[in-house]
């Protein structure tokens, strides 16, 4: 079964063809990804309604790019896979309206996916693909959290963030030093410049017993150590405004104590999942799961205790289409969705938590 997957929930337009048949893991025929990061960098973040009109006009130029490197016709899609949300809204009408359209067209059913549960999933398209069962780490934007996962739709919720996600905390703090958009990666690479411990900042959260997490209070400390070192009042005005602003090693400093405080936190905490369900396989997917240092710490700390990390391909980490067909496909095979099922009913989700996600598609 040939599934088309159509990713469009906020700034990368993602479309891919993966083969799911039988029972084993499904196939990446072909997979094409435009980010919009240029376009939103004037103005330092994603613009909803400039998301939407880009989707539009990449979606289809993507679809047929991977039919090419599939050889294939679009005659040959046995069914449509698109992303129903979280996400922006008028993104998400996109993928899903282009999806039911072509649904239409070929008479093939449509099948509405989870954003999260693609990153969820998308570590079985790696080279070292995970077994069930594992403990998952969802570390990307806007979301951050620990998951038990039993099999493909037993997810079982074991901490979130009560405040700010993990890629946030990024996100932020690296506009805190000017870094601009998108800031996540950018606060990484100055970071690799900077000393891990030349700042003391909060881990929050680390002992609570729980395995929830917090990140809110990390960015206002951040915020408070680069008004410090700028000679300016705690209260005092936006660092961009600063008089004496901050020298190149400071932000290093900075960003490497930042990106410090949010590994320790993912890090320790992944580990108490671990223990706390027993599991001994752990799965890290999202964006942030890219970043380097994580992944050392991570893969530093399984060694030790005899654990096994699996990640996606970094080419995978962020949003794309591939994600969204191969949970179109692993679904199907897990009888979750009827393979010739009816074309689909058309909306989005803008906002819909993952445990919330219904077992029949």
């Amino acid at each position: 079964m040939r599934i088309l997957g159509i990713e469009s929930s906020c700034d990368e337009t993602g479309v891919a063809l993966v083969d799911a048949e039988g029972t084993s893991v499904p196939r990446l025929l072909g997979h094409a990804l435009h980010s919009q990061i240029a376009m939103h960098q004037a103005y330092g973040g994603v613009v909803p309604e400039l998301a939407s009109r880009d989707h539009i006009r990449r979606v289809l130029p993507l679809t047929d790019a991977v039919l090419a490197q599939a050889g294939l016709a679009l005659s040959a899609v046995d069914a449509v896979a698109c992303t129903r949300g979280p996400g922006l809204a008028g993104a998400l009408l996109v993928g899903t309206g282009v999806a039911h359209a072509l649904g239409m067209a070929l008479g093939k059913p449509v099948i509405s996916v989870h954003h999260l549960e693609g990153h969820l999933l998308s570590p079985f398209l790696s080279a070292d693909p995970p077994s069930f069962p594992f403990v998952a780490l969802l570390v990307s934007g806007g979301h951050t959290q620990l998951m038990r996962v039993d099999g493909v739709g037993r997810y079982e919720l074991l901490g979130e963030t009560i405040d700010d996600a993990a890629g946030e905390a990024f996100d932020k703090s690296a506009k805190l030093l000017g870094l601009g958009y998108p800031g996540g990666p950018a606060l990484a690479r100055l970071a690799e410049q900077g000393d891990d411990n030349a700042f003391k900042l909060p881990r929050p959260l680390l002992h609570s017993g729980d395995l929830d997490f917090s990140f809110a209070g990390l960015k206002t400390a951040v915020l408070t150590q680069v008004k410090r070192l700028a000679h300016a009042a705690p209260e005092g005005p936006a660092t961009s405004h600063l008089a004496d602003p901050l020298t190149a090693q400071q932000k290093a400093d900075v960003a490497a104590s930042a990106q410090a405080a949010i590994v320790d936190v993912l890090v320790k905490k992944s580990l108490a999942a671990l223990t706390r369900t027993g599991l001994k396989r752990l799965v890290v997917a999202g964006g942030v799961g890219a970043n380097a240092r994580l992944r050392h710490q991570l893969d530093a700390a399984a060694a030790r205790r005899g654990l096994r990390v699996h990640y996606p391909e970094l080419a995978l980490c962020t949003d794309n289409g591939a994600m969204i067909a191969l949970a179109a496909g692993l679904r199907v095979q897990a009888g979750l969705v009827a393979a010739n099922g009816p074309h689909g009913h058309f909306d989005v989700a803008p906002r819909w938590p993952l445990t919330e996600l219904g077992a029949p598609a």
